[in-house]
């Protein structure tokens, strides 16, 4: 099977534990994707709502040498351009992160990690930071100058801002300066959950009419109301109410893995063709690839 993910903590997680990238007791591990070929993994440096300034800087920095050194002298290629995308036969990453809070409050930080390959950008996570509040923010604000000038600017540099987190003061901002698609890496249907962190089918509609993608996030939160009950056919119930919606062309696959509590039946890359077996037993086999692959990857050979 052919697998493009929106959204992992995997790379966070390998810095902060001293780990590596093929650690088996990770929900995701090189070593473990078995026969998914081609498999492109968006790899995301979480910043924490503690980080700012030059803290988020240089934990944003050791994360990207932390990815260096992990892909040195293996086949796994990091895409930065469409052509590194369209190369990939067995595994590639693509760079983003989550929160604007990595920026440090600097605009011509977004050109340097646009160098390095940063090619997607959470704006925020669920507090307040230099760009606007997140989701977890009473009586929103929404974007702040600074974060309405670091929205352009991203747009300028090709860095695809995503409002997974964002308020929805601050959703509504964004999508009124965006010239560009939006993307919710990592987020579900609030009519099916009502997590404050899921999207209305008013913002599902702004997302896909903008020409953007929404990620299925597999945490137990977002899932189900009973977190508990959460199982690997909530996403299957996540992705007929988005199709319902026209998402045919504007869903994919955002597991949140390595940075979520996740159902027992999908708790690692290695469940993922169980997960494309039960999609099979519902849709054609063109609409599961879309959404497991080709809507991901048609987008970012767009926007790259």
């Amino acid at each position: 099977m052919k697998l493009f993910d929106l959204h992992c903590d995997t790379l966070y997680r390998a810095y902060m534990e001293k780990s590596t990238l093929f650690n088996d007791n990770f929900h995701i591990s090189f070593g473990k994707s078995g026969d998914i070929k081609p498999y492109m993994q968006c790899m995301a440096i979480w910043i924490p709502d503690g980080y700012r300034g030059e803290n988020a800087e240089n934990l944003f920095r050791g994360c990207v040498e932390k990815l260096h050194e992990q892909l040195k002298d293996t086949n796994i290629i990091q895409c930065k351009t469409k052509s590194d995308l369209e190369s990939v036969t067995d595994t590639g990453v693509i760079l983003t992160v989550e929160s604007g809070a990595a920026l440090g409050g600097k605009l011509k930080n977004i050109a340097k990690y646009a160098e390095l390959g940063v090619r997607m950008m959470t704006l925020t996570w669920n507090g307040t930071n230099e760009l606007g509040d997140g989701v977890g923010v009473e009586n929103s604000q929404g974007l702040s100058e600074f974060g309405k000038m670091a929205v352009k600017e991203l747009e300028k540099h090709k860095i695809v801002p995503d409002i997974s987190h964002a308020s929805e003061r601050l959703f509504y901002d964004v999508a009124e300066i965006a010239e560009g698609p939006l993307v919710a890496s990592h987020s579900n249907a609030k009519k099916l959950c009502s997590h404050k962190r899921n999207l209305s089918d008013e913002q599902f509609a702004i997302i896909k009419k903008s020409g953007g993608i929404v990620g299925l996030n597999f945490c137990v939160d977002f899932l189900n109301d009973h977190a508990k009950k959460s199982s690997m056919n909530d996403v299957l119930r996540m992705a007929e109410y988005f199709l319902s919606h026209g998402g045919e062309k504007c869903i994919a696959m955002g597991g949140d893995f390595d940075g979520a509590d996740v159902p027992g039946d999908l708790n690692g890359i290695e469940k993922m063709s169980d997960l494309y077996e039960m999609f099979l037993k519902h849709y054609s086999e063109s609409v599961v690839e879309d959404i497991f692959f080709s809507n991901a990857f048609e987008f970012f050979k767009k926007m790259l």
